[in-house]
């Protein structure tokens, strides 16, 4: 039987979602899935390796990256720059893995725009109501930070018209069973199949 290739999924959706729990909810037990690990320019932290948790480079070999258009898409946050390594998601693809791609609303449309075949999800809670509910039950963020949230959350509503899927997450297990489905039938597209009828 041949080898199917990978399919390359974008998760978005704003902070508070529930986007890791659903997403390691639908990884469970699953060998065929697997995150993309970042390129970044920060340094590594007491632990972290090379290749496992970031590719650490400096920022010449960042820059170069992106001048040579080595990464799917790229942003700075907190005064270090960060990537998503083409190379590394295409051999991924090529060994028929499926690689998650868990980023913010504007890496997401690079992706898109250099990957069209990408698979975009967006990941809401039922409403803003409870969007701010878990905010504030998390206890880690200021009164401030949380309005932030709120507002970069209505923003990237306004901007995630280009996604292919819209998750639900009012259930995680219910969350979690839509995700993987939307991974069932991607793998089950005609045009990715049609070897079979050769």
């Amino acid at each position: 039987m041949m080898k199917e290739k990978g399919k390359l999924i974008v998760i978005s959706g704003p902070s508070g979602a529930g986007k890791s729990t659903v997403v390691f909810k639908a990884m469970e037990g699953r060998e065929d899935i697997g995150f993309s690990t970042s390129v970044t320019t920060r340094k590594p932290r007491p632990g972290e390796v090379d290749g496992r948790e970031y590719f650490f480079v400096d920022l010449d070999r960042f820059k170069e990256m992106v001048e040579n258009d080595e990464l799917l898409e790229h942003a700075e946050y907190v005064a270090n720059s960060y990537g998503t390594p083409r190379a590394y998601v295409e051999e991924k693809l090529d060994a028929g893995i499926n690689v998650l791609l868990d980023i913010e609303v504007q890496g997401a449309r690079q992706v898109h725009e250099k990957k069209p075949d990408a698979v975009m999800i967006f990941i809401v809670p039922p409403s803003l109501e409870e969007l701010e509910r878990r905010l504030r039950g998390r206890g880690t963020d200021s009164e401030r930070a949380i309005e932030a949230r709120l507002i970069r959350a209505r923003q990237e509503y306004q901007e995630a018209d280009f996604y292919d899927y819209l998750i639900i997450n009012d259930d995680a297990e219910k969350a979690a069973k839509e995700l993987s489905a939307i991974i069932l039938a991607e793998h089950c597209r005609f045009h990715d199949r049609m070897q079979y009828l050769k």
